[in-house]
């Protein structure tokens, strides 16, 4: 019997994107502003969301799921893909070794579960349960799933 599979977005979601960019010097440079993601290496060196380490090997340890990474990279800035699987790599060894798709369309993809902070790139018609994590930065307000402790709690994976 096939696992369920569950997609897990990067930015947002297990990496501090929104913290890399209040920090980096390069983010306030009008060039940037409206695209903070095409800042040279501001993918390399990102934080992680809190307690977002810890899920993802409780979920893997469960062997009740096939775990995916789902993330946007952007066009314009070819390094950050790599920059993505290398952060991935660092942080979590081969949990995820040959399971990373980088997409402008997760709507297109197949899965029983997605864990995403956004509804942009498709995320918001993703055919499975899109699990609304994080803050909403638009709206200022807690997502349905706002940190890690809840998204264990719907997978019913003990604290």
């Amino acid at each position: 019997m096939n696992k369920p599979i569950v997609y897990i977005d990067m930015d947002g979601v297990i990496a501090d994107f929104s913290k890399a960019i209040r920090i980096h010097p390069k983010s306030n440079l009008k060039l940037y502003q409206d695209e903070p993601d095409n800042i040279p290496s501001i993918f390399e060196h990102l934080d992680l969301v809190p307690g977002a380490k810890e899920a993802i090997h409780k979920l893997h340890l469960s062997n009740k799921y096939d775990l995916f990474i789902l993330t946007t990279a952007p066009w314009d800035n070819p390094k950050a893909w790599m920059h993505k699987r290398l952060w991935i790599e660092k942080h979590f060894e081969d949990i995820f070794y040959k399971k990373v798709i980088i997409t402008h369309r997760k709507d297109l993809l197949i899965g029983d579960y997605l864990i995403d902070d956004r509804t942009a790139n498709g995320a918001g018609n993703f055919k499975g349960t899109h699990l609304h994590f994080g803050w909403d930065y638009i709206n200022h307000k807690n997502n349905i799933y706002p940190n890690w402790a809840y998204i264990l709690d719907y997978f019913g994976i003990i604290r």
